[in-house]
This record gives structure tokens, C-alpha cells and sequence, in this order.
């Protein structure tokens, strides 16, 4: 799953980049568990929380579509949509206030990766099942 694996590698360093910002943020404000009384950290926080509870279910799909032979331009424009969005949603939530209207575009571009990978695999996976 070569084409799986390029998206899921740039999208680890994303993560270990939202990784690092939650550390360094727990660093400056003091806090050891939790958000303190920080409303950065929290912040911070969810950010990579929210990639951290989309993002694996998201790559697993892909790459599910990816192995049951969807076509390859299906699977680098939902690995590339899922990259972007992702980026789209960390920018508008770490604004302070946060930009709603980046985060919501994040989350509607992840919500559609899902779906359409799902569809994919469920039309491939039932089409190679019947075979």
C-alpha cells in the first residue's frame, strides 16, 4: 500500500508536530496533567486529540480501499484531502479565538474522506466478494 503509506507518513510528522506544541505549551503554563487553568493548552490539546480520534480510523479506511485495488487517484486525493484537512482544522482551532469556519471545513473534508473511503471499500469489498 504504497500510496497509503506516503500519507500516512506525512501525517505522523503532523501528529508529532501537534505532539510537540502540546509539550511545550505544558512546559510554559506548569501543568503536569490535564489543562490547568490554561485555555492555550486546552486548546492545544484538543487539536491533537481530534487528529489523534479521526486520522487512524480515516488511513485504515484508505488503506483497506488501497488493497482491494481502488483506483490509484481515488486513493492519493483521499489521502491528500484527509492531509489538508487535517492542516485546515490544527490552523482554525490553534487560533485564538479559533476560526470557525476552518475548523468546520476540516471537519466536513475528514467526514467526507471517511465516507467516500467507506463507500469504497464496502463497492469493492462487496464487487470482489461476489466474484
Amino acid at each position: 500500500m504504497p500510496i497509503t503509506a506516503l500519507y500516512a507518513s506525512l501525517l505522523a510528522l503532523l501528529f508529532l508536530l501537534l505532539s510537540f506544541r502540546v509539550i511545550a505549551q505544558r512546559r510554559a503554563a506548569r501543568v503536569e496533567l490535564g489543562h490547568g487553568d490554561s485555555h492555550q493548552l486546552l486548546r492545544r490539546i484538543r487539536v491533537h486529540a481530534n487528529f489523534a480520534e479521526y486520522v487512524p480510523f480515516a488511513l485504515v479506511l484508505i488503506g483497506l480501499a488501497e488493497s482491494l485495488k481502488a483506483p490509484g487517484g481515488l486513493v492519493h486525493t483521499l489521502g491528500f484531502v484527509l492531509l489538508l484537512a487535517r492542516l485546515i482544522h490544527a490552523y482554525g482551532l490553534s487560533q485564538t479565538p479559533h476560526i470557525l469556519k476552518l475548523r468546520v471545513l476540516g471537519m466536513t473534508l475528514t467526514f467526507a474522506v471517511i465516507a467516500v473511503a467507506a463507500l469504497a471499500c464496502f463497492t469493492l469489498g462487496l464487487l470482489q466478494s461476489l466474484v
